[in-house]
């Protein structure tokens, strides 16, 4: 298209804007106005950006206050957050159209409410290896209690002796589950080796893009964390080390992503000393 023929669009775009605001506005304020997202100035300027040409949106479209997306804290209403593993957005990426968030939103809804459901259900029978509750009644935030591990391991004994009755977790769902993995921690006890990390954080390819499979659900991650509390000789810390800190969300999730970095630079093995 050459640039006389952009000149042409824009200046018809602009009556548009123009006719739009006005409609929207009703003859009230008009600097402040901005269109509805389904009346037509809406998708004009929809259009507009998503060809990278922003320069020539009317003022009334632009967020004087820095309310707009880029400045938002991620998904509101507690709802799990925009994802732990973000991907990096180039100054041409376009916001996520409001019905794929709707979708994805629902998908996620389902998806958790049947899991939920599942588990529930089999809660009720005397022998549950690990329950879960909502957090403030968000279904995107779950505490699991785990019950059982191989009864013949040290951290069972450990957990006999010390009156330990389950380990708790933190489950937090992205908002694109159950596309990507959740992002699950220790909260107590403080355990020591078992492939649990410092702040709680633990070290299960499953838990990264790498490993995870939409078809996962919450009872295999837990399954697998029992298992993998064993397979590692976890332990109940009995004395914390000298300088070690609390389990806390923050450290987890930097201790995490600390730890995925490194095996995505030498695969999920025992990498060098020097790294850690």
């Amino acid at each position: 298209m050459t640039s006389k023929s952009k000149e042409k669009m824009a200046a018809a775009f602009r009556k548009l804007f123009h006719t739009g605001d006005k409609h929207g506005g009703g003859g009230g304020d008009k600097t402040g106005a901005v269109a509805a997202p389904g009346s037509p100035a809406g998708a004009a300027r929809r259009l507009l950006g998503r060809h990278g040409w922003d320069h020539v949106v009317s003022p009334a479209a632009s967020d004087k206050g820095g309310n707009g997306p880029s400045n938002g804290g991620g998904s509101g209403g507690g709802s799990g957050g925009g994802g732990f593993f973000k991907k990096k957005s180039s100054s041409s990426s376009t916001a996520l159209p409001t019905a794929n968030a709707e979708n994805s939103l629902r998908v996620r809804t389902r998806r958790l409410m049947k899991e939920l459901k599942d588990i529930q259900r089999s809660s009720d029978r005397t022998d549950h290896i690990f329950t879960v509750e909502l957090i403030n009644d968000n279904l995107f935030e779950w505490h699991i209690r785990l019950y059982r591990i191989d009864a013949e391991s040290d951290l069972a004994a450990d957990m006999r002796e010390l009156g330990v009755a389950c380990i708790s977790l933190h489950l937090l769902f992205p908002d694109n589950f159950p596309f990507e993995p959740p992002f699950m921690r220790v909260v107590s006890p403080r355990i020591e080796k078992g492939f649990v990390m410092e702040g709680g954080a633990i070290c299960m390819e499953l838990l990264t893009p790498r490993g995870w499979a939409s078809a996962y659900t919450v009872e295999a991650i837990v399954m697998q964390f029992a298992a993998s509390l064993v397979k590692g000789q976890g332990r109940i810390a009995r004395k914390p080390k000298s300088g070690s800190k609390d389990f806390n969300r923050r450290l987890a999730e930097e201790s995490f992503r600390s730890l995925v970095k490194t095996h995505e630079k030498y695969g999920w093995v025992t990498p060098p000393l020097a790294d850690g």
